[in-house]
């Protein structure tokens, strides 16, 4: 019972939110490189391909990874207060914090397409 308490804690899912989030724009980069190289093909090749971007599920795609790049940032974000601020009650809060913020910058990114 005690292993379930440990994982059902706001800080474990804020841990798992920030290695998750982190293993998924690792393997996003492969495809951003990619992504950039097309530009190296020429004019016409970029073209095709930022085209291609436009259509609505690469839209959602992207409200994706600015949603695990907020998320990602805000858990490092709490990691660091946690590692140099001393501890306080109101750090217990970091995690709910943390996704708020990122959530926040996703439905902004959203709000904006």
């Amino acid at each position: 019972m005690s292993s379930w308490r440990a994982r059902n804690h706001p800080a474990y899912w804020a841990f798992l939110v920030h290695r998750i989030s982190g293993i998924a724009l690792a393997l996003f980069l492969p495809l951003h490189f990619w992504a950039l190289g097309q530009a190296l093909g020429g004019a016409a090749q970029l073209d095709v391909f930022l085209a291609w971007t436009a259509q609505p599920l690469v839209k959602i795609a992207e409200w994706g990874l600015v949603l695990l790049l907020a998320a990602h940032l805000a858990g490092g974000l709490r990691v660091l207060a946690l590692e140099f601020l001393p501890w306080r009650d109101w750090q217990k809060g970091l995690a709910a914090a943390a996704a708020a913020l990122s959530i926040a910058i996703g439905l902004a990114f959203a709000l904006a397409l």
